[in-house]
């Protein structure tokens, strides 16, 4: 009886099988799925585009008005600092230089308050932490203008140096911020263990939580050289003679296209620093993947 119940059973889902099934409904597609692609291409399209127009203009044969397309050439690129006697490169290694130095200054500075404010409760923590917030939500043109009297209260000459200070204090609010939240990520038991092992308190920090900020810690530092490398307005107030980049390209009459070569210099710079990095993480999660 059973064999005849199972065969019974078969040759019913058999029957089954072979009756024409009803054809699958179609999915509709949604306003939603075909607006937000929509949306992420003329978001790209709206950011790329002056981008495209820099790199591309840096090709024009133009000298004196580079707003019209003349023709290819590759000259601005050979004697990008002949035009206006250098007057290109001095604008730019000036950025540079302030650049670097105030980065270094504040990605120290910045790191050591952030371990300071992250790791340890102190009488006037939250003051302090609302002080490092108001660079970033104060306007520049406030934040110019207020160094420029403090530097006139005092008679202090404004130069390099007057930009490197104005540029590192609106630095460590960026460098504090980043690297806190790297700091809050981190794991005590680390360092305990590094304690338990018999290291000193030097060697916990170079070995184990200075090794474990560093992605925190170069993020910062990028922000900050890429926020004093760009900053006109608190510049324009402290600088004195010294002309930076930008102060450079607001003070010409015709932007002429070797500060597109610049420019497109700089994108490809930030844009091989980006590609390095992903392929180191991702040689070093494939590294310790194969070790696991």
């Amino acid at each position: 009886m059973s064999s005849l119940g199972a065969a019974g059973v078969a040759a019913e889902t058999m029957q089954q099988l072979e009756r024409p099934g009803r054809a699958p409904r179609r999915q509709r597609i949604t306003t939603g799925q075909w607006l937000l692609p929509l949306y992420v291409v003329l978001a790209f399209v709206f950011l790329l585009t002056p981008i495209v127009n820099v790199i591309l203009f840096s090709f024009n044969d133009s000298r004196k008005n580079n707003a019209q397309w003349q023709g290819w050439t590759l000259d601005h690129w050979f004697d990008v600092c002949t035009v206006q006697n250098g007057a290109v490169c001095g604008a730019f290694g000036t950025s540079v230089a302030i650049g670097l130095t105030a980065t270094v200054i504040a990605t120290v500075l910045g790191t050591l308050m952030a371990i300071a404010l992250g790791r340890y409760r102190f009488r006037g923590r939250t003051p302090v932490n609302l002080l490092l917030f108001l660079p970033m939500a104060s306007p520049e043109v406030v934040l110019g203008v207020g160094l420029a009297a403090e530097f006139l209260s005092v008679r202090f000459q404004f130069g390099f140096w007057t930009i490197v200070i104005a540029h590192v204090l609106f630095c460590i609010s960026f460098v504090v911020t980043t690297v806190k939240a790297r700091v809050a990520a981190l794991d005590p038991a680390l360092e305990e263990a590094g304690r338990d092992l018999y290291g000193s308190s030097a060697q916990v920090f170079f070995r184990i939580t200075l090794p474990l900020l560093t992605p925190g810690i170069v993020a910062a530092a990028l922000l900050s050289f890429s926020l004093s490398f760009d900053d006109f307005i608190t510049t324009r107030f402290n600088a004195g003679a010294v002309t930076t980049f930008p102060l450079w390209i607001y003070t010409v009459k015709s932007v002429p296209a070797e500060a597109n070569v610049v420019a497109t210099f700089v994108f490809a710079l930030a844009i091989i620093a980006v590609v390095v990095v992903q392929v180191v993480n991702a040689r070093r999660r494939k590294r310790l993947g194969r070790a696991a």
